[in-house]
């Protein structure tokens, strides 16, 4: 059986006297097209019934359990790095840029992070001492798995709406991600208006008007 998120860290944090706890996590690093997007959660302290690791659940499951966190959640932000500053930036400093506009959502609705909790070993934010890392945060942390749901039902909806103009790539069913058919698109049609141009998929890969890759490629 897959473990459960609790609210143990959050709690800890609370008890310390860091009255906002923030969860966050991001979606479409590995993507070869649109942006890369991160959530914030500021969890009620109150335990939320279903919320897994993003990974863990169905497309309706998570899309059910992303509305829940918006119902429960003290506050929620969502901020994105565009395909073009995936490339112009890199992918560390776009997860910044997606990551600070995220809190900056959550300063607008008033509330400032005391402590970030972020999924992973990397303080791609830059906060220093207000940030703690933990490894799989999203299927053990409450407002970490919170914010994978959030994240990646917001990104899924935004590269749904992008499959309507890009049909060739299917974004419908890949959000951008490497599937068969969108390798099969990107050696047929080259690539679209919203893929990421300095990815490494695209070296040796060239058509016609589409110059190679200049400079760093980013796996």
């Amino acid at each position: 059986m897959t473990a459960t998120p609790t609210l143990r860290l959050e709690r800890r944090c609370w008890q310390a006297g860091e009255k906002v706890v923030v969860g966050m996590d991001e979606v479409g690093r590995g993507s070869w097209a649109g942006p890369v997007t991160v959530a914030a959660v500021v969890p009620a302290p109150e335990h939320l019934k279903g919320v897994r690791d993003s990974k863990q659940l169905l497309r309706d499951e998570r899309t059910r359990v992303a509305a829940n966190v918006r119902d429960w959640a003290l506050a929620v932000g969502v901020g994105h790095a565009s395909h073009e500053e995936c490339d112009a930036l890199g992918m560390t400093v776009a997860q910044k840029v997606a990551g600070h506009r995220a809190l900056q959502e959550l300063a607008d609705q008033g509330y400032e992070p005391d402590r970030v909790i972020l999924d992973g070993n990397h303080d791609y934010l830059k906060l220093g001492s207000r940030c703690t890392l933990v490894i799989k945060g999203d299927a053990s942390v409450l407002a970490v798995a919170a914010a994978s749901c959030v994240a990646k039902v917001t990104r899924d909806a935004m590269m749904h709406e992008e499959a309507e103009h890009y049909p060739p790539y299917d974004f419908e069913s890949n959000v951008g991600y490497p599937s068969p058919v969108h390798k099969a698109a990107l050696r047929g049609y080259g690539p679209s208006a919203i893929h990421r141009r300095s990815w490494i998929f695209m070296e040796g890969l060239c058509w016609p008007g589409v110059p190679p890759p200049a400079g760093r490629l980013f796996a």
